[in-house]
């Protein structure tokens, strides 16, 4: 096998892609849950975790960047928001409105990740057919 880093942008938008499924599974099991008393609402860290990754090779290439991170360094992070507020009687601290908009706003996220993974796929198809 070619030793090539041609699928490294890829890899880490599968990441990014796999993040913002489970960021949409989060804010519809918060929805769901947005009467049950003291439930407190789920997200998904991935942003902060790519971000902290990349932060590690300040003076690199964009490429060499990405080249370097680890699978495993970016992992996307299910957490539960304590946030020690409650701005309801019975300790729910899901607000329906903001997880609407959450949830349109990841979908918009979602979307465009798929769209970037395909420009990918036909940048190697088009460097593929050119050899």
């Amino acid at each position: 096998m070619i030793n090539t880093n041609a699928f490294d942008y890829i890899r880490v938008l599968d990441k990014a892609a796999d993040a913002s499924w489970m960021r949409n599974e989060a804010i519809a099991n918060n929805i769901a849950n947005a009467d049950t008393p003291n439930y407190k609402r789920q997200d998904v860290a991935f942003e902060s975790e790519l971000e902290k990754a990349l932060g590690h090779m300040r003076y690199k290439s964009t490429d060499e960047k990405v080249a370097g991170i680890l699978s495993s360094e970016i992992q996307p992070k299910r957490y539960t928001d304590h946030a020690g507020y409650s701005y309801r009687l019975d300790g729910n601290n899901v607000d329906i409105e903001t997880e609407n908009v959450m949830l349109a706003e990841n979908q918009l996220k979602y979307q465009g990740i798929l769209k970037s993974i395909n420009a990918e796929f036909q940048n190697l198809q088009s460097v593929m057919k050119s050899s």
